[in-house]
């Protein structure tokens, strides 16, 4: 899937290109007022065997921008990964009711780190800036009825952790600590606007 967003601007020299094809990252990105089309790479997301959440999600945020480098020679590509970790526990997509229930289950009164990584290619040298942005979530005391009722209500099967920052999830929240909220979301901007000036693009 290729998309395009559009706002008042002039295009930079190298065109933005979006590795992913995540509503969430779309309009956290847009919010720069950049121009950017976006794109969904093919990778293999596997972990690797003693592989550290934090190397995963670093590899893979540089993996999404590399599958793409070929058919956009001339961008800045970006990447991101997000995993959730409870403990030494790495807690993936649910990808069903049961196993969002299971997670936040897992999760109620305890600390959640989301770890986001981000990644910006340029294409035309290969120069490749990547980072890993931490951000805490601590849940409140939940019972069962009231995961159940929040599942069916927002449907967080796509979103590690089980639950929408963004959303209704925020309500699950007891507090939150980190330097970026947006990093939560899936695309930690304050880090991506500091890559950016290293390119030459800066952000009104």
């Amino acid at each position: 899937m290729i998309g395009w967003v559009q706002p008042n601007q002039e295009l930079t020299m190298l065109a933005l290109l979006l590795a992913s094809s995540s509503l969430y990252r779309r309009e956290l990105l847009a919010r720069l007022q950049l121009p950017f089309t976006w794109a969904s790479p093919d990778i293999d997301e596997t972990r690797q065997p003693a592989e550290s959440a934090i190397d995963l999600v670093r590899r893979l945020a540089m993996q999404k921008a590399q599958a793409l480098a070929g058919s956009h020679p001339n961008h800045l590509i970006i990447g991101s990964d997000q995993v959730a970790v409870l403990g030494e526990h790495i807690l993936g997509k649910p990808h069903t009711v049961e196993r969002a229930c299971e997670q936040l289950l897992a999760c109620s009164g305890q600390q959640v780190t989301f770890l986001t990584a981000v990644a910006l290619l340029n294409s035309a040298t290969g120069q490749c800036q990547v980072d890993c942005v931490p951000f805490t979530v601590k849940l409140r005391v939940l019972d069962r009825e009231r995961i159940e009722r929040y599942v069916a209500a927002e449907m967080p099967l796509d979103c590690a952790g089980s639950f929408k920052a963004e959303g209704l999830g925020v309500s699950l929240f007891e507090s939150t600590e980190g330097r970026d909220a947006t990093s939560l979301v899936g695309l930690p901007l304050i880090r991506l606007v500091d890559m950016l000036a290293l390119e030459g693009v800066s952000v009104p």
